[in-house]
């Protein structure tokens, strides 16, 4: 899609340089204890400078525009200015979790093909003896104070601006690309999810390597001018009160189960937040009974989201918006969003009926497309709309109410994961038969991967010793909480594993 006016366009210059705040107003906080504040305080220019030197030192490297720069460190601010170095660069760069085994890794690198991996202390690179670059995380530093400073990359809106992997329906994680555009999609949710001004200061909770992280808590405060606070320090839920309060953090935003852990661990009574105006919620479903309890401990109001790897949220509540118990909300202004029949058909339900949730094809904020998948492609395309796998209904107010997934994907500890990945990995394990993997609800705002295993006849398996081969060789939030071993798996006739029973088997 061609957007007027921005034939040439870098999503890191739009960020650093077109929210037009001061250059000498702090960009980004990095607190480490909410006691001594912050450990580190960027300005635009100065966040501006270490992100164009970064781009200098990438490109001396050997790298070339529209190579994929792998993204192995761990949560510090060297993550977000390698990030936008990149994408300054004309590069393609892959955040990933520094929680990934190294064959998750591997994986990442060979099928992105990526030229080089910006590699932390510790860590896989996932690239031995691929011919891959291996940038150190020292060689940053030095870049940030000795490299001469870039141009920005004269890039188009349309041009591919990072790749990020996300759980498919397969055994292994699917690319998706995001132009240089998508950070004029993420618009719709300034004044329809955030209610952000430039005076705000934002605290996520979530790590530097998270996109939820990357986009709502560092790229669209800064699109906007305002200030991106993260906490980098042991994230016990009882400090975050004391972290609102110690960093006049204006706008919270985390994941549901960590507002619950917040309110469960705070001593009884009020809770003092500061100057906190509202909170932002998304990644997972909330319990109802989280948006009262919230307000009746902070005075403070919490807004919903729903989003996709593919599109980022596009369904919230927002500031002022009257919210409807289980509903998400509204389509953000601008956005196009429409319930289409599960099984097939453009034409939109009407209000009441259950389907598909879809947004129309022409939001600058969609992908450009799956790497290297485009079977998986054309499976979310019908017509003029998208359809990214969830179930929800539409009011007819526009309100809507989230069902579920289309798909198996699990969502625990606020990711998504898909089955098959899991159970690929357990299948290798001596002694198993047959396994599957469902998301299993053990509270009401908790929900955690369980692994369904059928012994080998005349086998006897230990549970814990599976959850330590899995631990080996899957990230932390991938790995199964709860093994339970049956005699056999749940199908249909006609032998298609029926995963929705599966949670029957767990008391």
């Amino acid at each position: 899609m061609t957007i007027a006016g921005q034939e040439h366009f870098n999503l890191a210059r739009h960020c650093l340089a077109g929210g037009g705040a001061a250059r000498d107003k702090t960009a980004l906080l990095v607190v480490t204890d909410a006691a001594t504040g912050a450990a580190e305080i960027w300005t635009y220019d100065r966040l501006e400078d270490a992100v164009l030197r970064i781009a200098s030192g990438l490109l001396a490297s050997g790298l070339k525009r529209g190579d994929r720069l792998l993204i192995r460190l761990d949560n510090r601010s060297t993550y977000p200015l390698v990030f936008l170095g990149a994408v300054a660069a004309g590069l393609l760069p892959i955040p990933t979790s520094s929680q990934l085994a190294k064959a998750e890794a591997r994986f990442l690198a060979e099928d992105s093909e990526a030229a080089a991996v910006v590699l932390g202390h510790g860590l896989s690179s996932g690239v031995e003896d691929a011919g891959s670059i291996v940038i150190a995380e020292p060689q940053i530093a030095d870049w940030m104070r000795c490299a001469p400073r870039a141009a920005y990359a004269d890039t188009r809106a349309e041009d591919p601006a990072y790749l990020i992997y996300t759980s498919g329906t397969t055994a292994r994680p699917k690319g998706v690309v995001h132009a240089h555009r998508v950070i004029l999609g993420r618009r719709p949710m300034y004044q329809g999810w955030y209610g952000i001004r430039n005076d705000d200061r934002v605290l996520h909770a979530g790590a530097f390597n998270w996109t939820y992280t990357l986009g709502t808590g560092l790229l669209d405060p800064w699109a906007n001018g305002a200030t991106s606070i993260i906490f980098a320090g042991e994230k016990a839920p009882e400090i975050w009160p004391a972290l609102l309060r110690a960093t006049d953090a204006t706008i919270f935003a985390a994941v549901p189960s960590l507002i619950r852990q917040i309110l469960k661990y705070a001593p009884a009574g009020p809770i003092d937040v500061g100057g906190l105006r509202h909170g932002l919620i998304a990644g997972e479903k909330p319990p109802e009974d989280l948006f009262d309890a919230w307000r009746e401990r902070t005075g403070t109001e919490l807004h919903e989201a729903l989003g996709m790897s593919e599109l980022s949220t596009y369904v919230s509540t927002a500031p002022g918006m009257a919210r409807r118990p289980g509903s998400t909300g509204k389509a953000q202004p601008g956005r196009r969003v429409v319930i289409l029949p599960e099984d097939d058909g453009e034409i939109p339900l009407a209000p009441g009926q259950p389907g598909l949730i879809a947004a129309h094809r022409s939001d600058p904020g969609l992908m450009l497309g799956y790497w290297k998948r485009p079977d998986e492609e054309a499976q979310v395309l019908r017509g003029e709309w998208f359809i990214g796998g969830d179930i929800g209904i539409m009011d007819a107010d526009g309100y809507i109410t989230h069902l579920g997934r289309a798909n198996d994907l699990m969502k625990a500890l606020g990711y998504r994961v898909a089955p098959q990945e899991v159970e690929a990995v357990l299948a290798e394990y001596p002694g198993i038969a047959e396994v599957a993997c469902a998301e299993l609800q053990v509270r009401a705002d908790v929900s955690v991967i369980g692994a369904f295993i059928v012994p080998r006849s005349g086998c006897q398996l230990d549970a814990e010793a599976i959850m330590r081969y899995a631990g080996d060789r899957l990230a932390d939030y991938k790995r199964p909480r709860e093994i339970v071993f049956v005699s056999h798996l749940p199908r249909t006739a006609n032998g298609k594993l029926k995963r929705s029973a599966l949670s029957a088997h767990f008391v």
